[in-house]
């Protein structure tokens, strides 16, 4: 479904992404992890064409991403990147809107059809009563799920989420990410999902890759990533990996000071 091979990435001069080479099928969520400034982000953003590749491809269906026009790749593709305090004027119901561009005609003017996927998409991510609020008017949280419901509202078969639980309270990061594995299987999506939280990647994510400067330094199933030895050679910190006494899967606890 997409795949990157061999992709760099530069900023000024240092190199974000060194031959990154990795797929993700559909029904499947692949877990990006690594420690800060690894290239989680910046692989997310080169995937979703915010950044130029300066090495490398991405293959969308096995066509090169960079062959699609905007509202191609927009039709196939939704990003929901991390919050930071959304501003402007618009409310949350035209935000979640905003996912229905690409399929919006020349006038621009939304269907009954995409009115009611907005509203599916409100309703989902539980901001179906923010719907009249302005985004500067709700919390992080509330704005990290508003970003979710304008990707779904896109209906697209790839989700690329960065740190989709920043912000989000115990309760609501079970929410979406059990959403997301729901969502995953109902509609035989393909997901990239970044983050920090190792025992959420262990619980929701079917693969996991692991990178570190850059560079890939592991990919596979949770079990054979979330190893000891991998994590501590990545995040320069003592660690147990356990067994979770009720699902079986790796369980990261760091280990506290004697």
């Amino acid at each position: 479904m997409l795949e990157t091979r061999d992709l760099s990435a530069v900023y000024g001069e240092v190199k974000a992404l060194d031959g990154v080479s990795l797929n993700v099928s559909r029904g499947e969520i692949l877990g990006l992890i690594g420690p800060n400034g690894a290239g989680k982000s910046t692989l997310i953003r080169v995937i979703s064409g915010v950044l130029n590749a300066s090495k490398g491809k991405v293959l969308l269906d096995g066509q090169d991403i960079t062959s699609y026009t905007p509202n191609q790749r927009a039709l196939r593709v939704a990003v929901v990147p991390q919050a930071r305090q959304l501003g402007g004027a618009f409310t949350v119901e035209q935000t979640v809107l905003l996912g229905r561009t690409p399929y919006l005609g020349m006038m621009g003017k939304a269907s009954s059809r995409d009115k009611e996927i907005v509203h599916w998409a409100m309703a989902q991510t539980e901001v179906e009563d923010l719907a009249a609020r302005r985004l500067a008017e709700i919390s992080g949280g509330e704005q990290q799920r508003v970003l979710l419901a304008r990707a779904l509202a896109q209906k697209t078969n790839v989700l690329l989420l960065d740190e989709p639980t920043n912000h989000l309270d115990l309760g609501y990061q079970v929410s979406l990410l059990t959403l997301l594995r729901e969502l995953v299987e109902e509609q035989d999506l393909a997901v990239i999902m970044a983050l920090h939280d190792l025992n959420q990647v262990a619980g929701y994510a079917d693969r996991v890759a692991l990178l570190v400067k850059g560079n890939l330094a592991a990919v596979g199933s949770p079990d054979q990533v979330l190893t000891c030895d991998n994590l501590e050679s990545a995040y320069h910190t003592p660690i147990e990996v356990l067994d979770h006494p009720r699902s079986g899967k790796p369980f990261i606890v760091p280990q506290c000071p004697e």
